[in-house]
C-alpha cells in the first residue's frame, strides 16, 4: 500500500496535512485536545507581480473532542492563517490573519457528523481529487465562492461507509445561508466576489478496496443582488457541478476531474482596455495529475489543469487558467519537507481577457506538526 501518510506531509495543498501529524496536547475522561501547525517558508519567482515574491506563511489550528455518551461525540475545530510577507505593525489584517476554519459539531455512530460554522464547500469535494500538487492547481476553488472553497455559514453532514453497511460509501449535504453584505464601507461588507444567497449542495463518493474512487457533486447557491446587477454571468442562481476519478495504491497517485460551474467564476481583465467580465457565464474545468511516492521521500508529480470562461455578453469563449506542472517533493520526515513547481503557462499573450501569460515557479520549505 501506498505511503499515504508520508504524501500527506509532503503536500501542502492537502487540507488534512495539520490533522494527520497533530500533537495530542490532553486525552483525559472522553475530553481530547489536538494542537497542529505549519510554517512554509516559499518564494514565488514569476513577471506577474502578484505571483513574484516572498509569499510565506504560517499556520496553526487546534481539533477537539468530548464524549457525550457511546453513541454521540461533539467536536470543533478552528484554524488561522498568517501571512509573513509583510511588514511589522502593517493595517492589513485582512490579508494578515485568515480564518480558514471554525466549526463545530455533533458525530453519531453511524449516522455521520453534522456541523455548523466556516467549513469546506461541498462543490470542491471534486475538485480535492487533483488539488494536491505541491504549491498550484484546484485554481477554481476560491474561498467563499458558491461553495467551491471554504465558506462561511455552511451547515454540513457526513454520511461514511452509508450508515455502516456499504464500506467506501460516502455521501454528504450542505446547506449555506446568506452572506451578502453590502459595500466593503459598511464594516462588515464582502467583496462583490464573495457575496452569496442561500444555497445547497450534494456528493457522493465511492472508493473500493483496490484504491479506485468516484466522486460527483453538485452545488447551486442564490446570487446576491449586487452580484445580478453585473453585466455578465448574473443569472439568479450560480450552479457548480463536477466529477472525479481517481486511483490511489501501490506509490501511485492519479486523478483527473471534470467540472461545470454556472454564473459563478469571477473574472477580471488584467489588460487596459479590454472588456470586463464580472462572472463568465459558464466555465469548463478539466484537471488532471500524476504522482509516484519513492519510499525514500522523493514525490515528483505531473499535472495538467485548465478552464475555460465562457461570456455571451462580450462574445468570448476562451481559457482563463491553462498550464501544464511539473514539481517535486522530498520528505526528510513525516515533520520538514521541501518542494518546487514549475509551471508552463500555455494561455496565449493575446487571450481575451487579458489574463496573464507567464510561467512561474515556486519553491518552498515546510515544517510541521
Amino acid at each position: 500500500m501506498m505511503k499515504r501518510n508520508i504524501l500527506a506531509v509532503v503536500i501542502p495543498a492537502l487540507l488534512a496535512a495539520g490533522a494527520v501529524n497533530a500533537a495530542e496536547v490532553y486525552n483525559k475522561d472522553g475530553n481530547k485536545l489536538d494542537l497542529y501547525g505549519k510554517v512554509t517558508a516559499k518564494h514565488l519567482f514569476s513577471d506577474y507581480k502578484d505571483e513574484n515574491g516572498d509569499k510565506s506563511y504560517a499556520r496553526l489550528g487546534f481539533k477537539g473532542e468530548t464524549q457525550i455518551n457511546s453513541d454521540v461525540t461533539g467536536y470543533g475545530r478552528y484554524e488561522v492563517e498568517f501571512a509573513a510577507n509583510n511588514t511589522e505593525g502593517t493595517d492589513n489584517s485582512g490579508k494578515d490573519v485568515k480564518t480558514r476554519y471554525a466549526f463545530a459539531g455533533l458525530k453519531i455512530t453511524d449516522f455521520g457528523t453534522i456541523d455548523y460554522g466556516r467549513n469546506t464547500g461541498i462543490a470542491y469535494d471534486s475538485l480535492a481529487y487533483t488539488d494536491v500538487l505541491p504549491e498550484w492547481c484546484g485554481d477554481q476553488s476560491k474561498p467563499d465562492n458558491f461553495l467551491t472553497g471554504r465558506s462561511t455559514g455552511v451547515l454540513t453532514y457526513r454520511n461514511k461507509d452509508f450508515f455502516g453497511l456499504v464500506d467506501g460509501l460516502n455521501f454528504g449535504l450542505q446547506y449555506q445561508s446568506a452572506n451578502n453584505s453590502h459595500t466593503l464601507n459598511e464594516g462588515n461588507g464582502r467583496k462583490l466576489s464573495r457575496q452569496n444567497g442561500d444555497g445547497w449542495g450534494t456528493s457522493v463518493e465511492y472508493v473500493s478496496p483496490v484504491g479506485v474512487g468516484i466522486v460527483a457533486n453538485y452545488a447551486a447557491v442564490n446570487r446576491s443582488n449586487k452580484r445580478n446587477a453585473t453585466s455578465t454571468g448574473n443569472g439568479k442562481k450560480a450552479e457548480a457541478w463536477g466529477t472525479g476519478l481517481k486511483y490511489d495504491a501501490n506509490n501511485i497517485y492519479v486523478a483527473a476531474i471534470y467540472s461545470e460551474l454556472r454564473n459563478a467564476s469571477y473574472v477580471g481583465s488584467a489588460r487596459t482596455g479590454t472588456p470586463r467580465t464580472d462572472f463568465a457565464d459558464k466555465t469548463k474545468i478539466f484537471e488532471a495529475v500524476a504522482q509516484y511516492n519513492f519510499d525514500f521521500g522523493l514525490t515528483p508529480s505531473l499535472g495538467y489543469v485548465s478552464a475555460k470562461a465562457k461570456d455571451d455578453t462580450n462574445n468570448r469563449n476562451v481559457y482563463i487558467t491553462k498550464y501544464v506542472s511539473l514539481g517535486a517533493t522530498y520528505a526528510f520526515n513525516k515533520n520538514f519537507s521541501v518542494y518546487s513547481e514549475y509551471d508552463i503557462n500555455l494561455i496565449k499573450d493575446t487571450n481575451a481577457y487579458g489574463i496573464n501569460d507567464d510561467d512561474k515557479v515556486a519553491v518552498g520549505v515546510t515544517y510541521q506538526f
